[in-house]
């Protein structure tokens, strides 16, 4: 009797388990759901001139270090180069002297580069109006050989000559201020990891006015460049292009005026 019981009990879990199997097979699971396509957006882009290698300043630019870029039309302005306009840029523009530097991969502008004609390349990168005059530097009145070309300064003048009135030595005072350092001696652009150099000869950008200025504190006394600050030496300054009179010198951080010598 037990026998039979546990006969029929296996044959119920049997038919159990394999009717379990049938309704768990004839169900296949939905199919997923498509996806919708995504429209790819479209950038406009133009073709403009940049630089393929680093330019630094005073560089003579060959053809091979500019080159026609993609670059998305929306970004592009008046100031860049495109193909479009000027299918010729890399031919007319190779031989260009940079007024300032240029980074792999920058946007080439006709501001920064400039057609020598046979001058010389400080020639070239003076801008507009202005001079490049030297003057002599030591490291007491250089800032210890600290300044570099691209910084700025101001020019103190320590005069030689005593106040007649009361037979005592002049105070130095400030003849120019935030001017352009262009060159130590011959080196036009401070390279990377560059050690400091002591050189004997800085050149200043100038005005004519203030290189006149110059000339005349020259056979007053003792010039010295004061290093200004990176964080001020944007501050526009305050300058003068009156010429230095045959009689007086301009002060420009002060204003006022101071007297010399009548020749």
């Amino acid at each position: 009797m037990k026998a039979a019981r546990l006969v029929v009990l296996g044959v119920a879990i049997a038919a159990g388990g394999l009717a379990a199997i049938l309704a768990g097979g004839g169900s296949e699971p939905p199919p997923p759901a498509p996806v919708a396509d995504q429209p790819t957006q479209k950038i406009d882009t133009t073709d403009i001139l940049v630089a393929k290698t680093d330019i630094g300043l005073g560089s003579v630019v060959a053809a091979g270090d500019i080159a026609w870029q993609a670059w998305p039309a929306s970004a592009s302005n008046g100031n860049f180069i495109t193909k479009k306009e000027r299918p010729d840029a890399i031919e007319s523009l190779a031989g260009s002297i940079a007024r300032a530097p240029f980074v792999a991969g920058e946007p080439i502008r006709d501001s920064k580069l400039v057609k020598a004609k046979g001058s010389g390349f400080m020639a070239a990168i003076l801008p507009q109006g202005m001079r490049a005059v030297s003057t002599e530097i030591s490291p007491e009145n250089g800032a210890g050989g600290f300044i570099l070309p691209n910084d700025r300064v101001d020019v103190i003048l320590s005069r030689r000559d005593r106040d007649p009135a009361t037979n005592e030595t002049r105070p130095s005072e400030t003849i120019l201020n935030n001017v352009r350092v262009l060159a130590i001696d011959q080196n036009v652009e401070e390279k990377n990891g560059q050690k400091v150099v002591v050189g004997k000869t800085a050149t200043l950008e100038l005005t004519p006015g203030q290189a006149e200025t110059l000339a005349m504190a020259r056979q007053l006394g003792t010039l010295s460049l004061s290093l200004r600050s990176i964080t001020d030496a944007d501050t526009k300054p305050t300058v003068s292009d009156e010429p230095a009179g045959r009689s007086s010198i301009n002060v420009v951080r002060y204003g006022v005026t101071m007297p010399t010598t009548p020749k």
